[in-house]
């Protein structure tokens, strides 16, 4: 099992700062079978192709109406 980070950008965006540097850097170190759960209030879709290019994979889920839980998924070395 891998390493798992988990980082929530609600408050960030509440405040109107963008958490797109944040999400960058605490991926940086992921490798291959690690997961990144990015906890967000609302549905990242801009974030998806990034991150699928940067090979995660993503499960996203609604917990509440301001609240998804994203698990991204480090997928093996075929960069």
């Amino acid at each position: 099992m891998g390493v798992t980070i988990e980082l929530d950008v609600r408050e960030d965006l509440q405040k109107k700062r963008e958490p797109f540097e944040k999400i960058m850097n605490a991926i940086k170190p992921l490798k291959p079978g690690d997961t990144f759960i990015l906890h967000a209030p609302f549905k990242p879709l801009p974030l998806f192709p990034i991150m699928k290019a940067k090979g995660f994979t993503y499960k996203a889920e609604q917990i509440e109406k301001k609240h998804w839980k994203v698990t991204f998924t480090k997928q093996g070395g075929d960069e």
